[in-house]
């Protein structure tokens, strides 16, 4: 064989190689993103996702993509996002924020594996058979939240001592979180001498309303309750609070960062940073059934002192040794 043709041969092949070696590789995995709220309000808890996922080996765009489906705030549009996320046929649909949105995932596919984070029971939800040994296609991370329900109701009272009425702000399109949290509230109020009055809100259009109701009441205070569209709405919620002078406590940070009162309420950042290392352990081939659900405890309080002196409220020095951030 002459060199010149050897060369060609050679060139020949080695140009052909790449071709054949990505035609061997898999597919890269997909996750399906599920987010109750809109990706503003996620930035952190996708950073953190985003981490997780690295913890185990998992970087977006290198070896594995994720398909985002956000749902803002609106929960009847979870149904069709998660069956889309099934019909994209996606390795594992992860879960942020939420039981509707959880339920509706579950609902959706009984084979594609789900990670979700909520702050609810997910045994009482129906999501999982038992925290250790979840079986089935579910698991995921839950924080304390609609547990916290009670605890909110003593922070208000104890910044209001002479607080008698208390509103409690619900969305009636989250069945679940709203009947269990409305009764443990109820049962608190009781024993706090407290008057609780309900009130419903599944859009923003609804505000107006709620807080002409609060007026017309002439409620001491509000405890808004851990939802979607809520949290999606949480900067415009912190702003109407303080328009409207009402004290209000919920559970998350940039309520209170918008001009709202309080928020306590589990780590957000570090459940989901578990739902990116659990989506990441089920891509490596373990089962979501064979995975424990994981109980973040860690709570965290904060105080915007710049509204409480707004509201005329003096912060007993009790809160503000056991905050975790004060707002001046």
């Amino acid at each position: 064989m002459k060199r010149r043709e050897f060369i060609t041969l050679v060139g020949g092949a080695a140009a052909t190689w790449p071709l054949g070696a990505r035609a061997q590789q898999p597919a890269m995995a997909v996750i399906g993103f599920l987010g109750s709220a809109s990706p503003d309000l996620y930035a952190k808890a996708l950073q953190a996702f985003r981490q997780g996922l690295s913890d185990i080996g998992y970087v977006e765009g290198r070896n594995v993509a994720i398909e985002y489906r956000w749902a803002g705030g609106q929960n009847d549009r979870l149904p069709a996002l998660a069956a889309d996320l099934v019909r994209r046929q996606v390795s594992v649909i992860a879960v942020l924020v939420g039981t509707p949105a959880t339920l509706a995932a579950k609902a959706a596919t009984s084979t594609i594996p789900v990670v979700f984070q909520v702050g609810t029971d997910p045994v009482a939800a129906g999501l999982v058979a038992s925290l250790v040994r979840p079986g089935g296609n579910v698991t995921g991370v839950t924080n304390l939240n609609t547990e916290l329900g009670p605890k909110r109701l003593e922070l208000l009272r104890e910044l209001i001592p002479t607080a008698n009425t208390i509103a409690l702000l619900v969305n009636p399109t989250s069945p679940f979180v709203t009947e269990n949290i409305s009764r443990e509230l109820q049962s608190a109020a009781r024993t706090l001498g407290l008057q609780l009055h309900i009130l419903n809100a599944s859009t923003e259009r609804d505000f107006d309303k709620v807080f002409e109701t609060l007026l017309q009441l002439r409620a001491d205070a509000l405890v808004i309750a851990p939802d979607a569209m809520f949290i999606s709405r949480s900067e415009q919620l912190g702003a109407l609070t303080l328009r409207h002078a009402v004290p209000a406590i919920t559970q998350f940070r940039e309520f209170t960062v918008a001009g709202g009162l309080m928020s306590y309420g589990g780590s957000f950042t570090e459940a989901a940073r578990q739902v990116g290392v659990y989506t990441a352990r089920i891509l490596k081939g373990e089962k979501p059934g064979d995975l424990p659900v994981q109980q973040i405890a860690k709570v965290e309080m904060i105080i915007n002192m710049k509204t409480a002196k707004a509201l005329g409220l003096n912060v007993p020095n009790t809160l503000i040794g056991r905050a975790d951030e004060l707002i001046e």
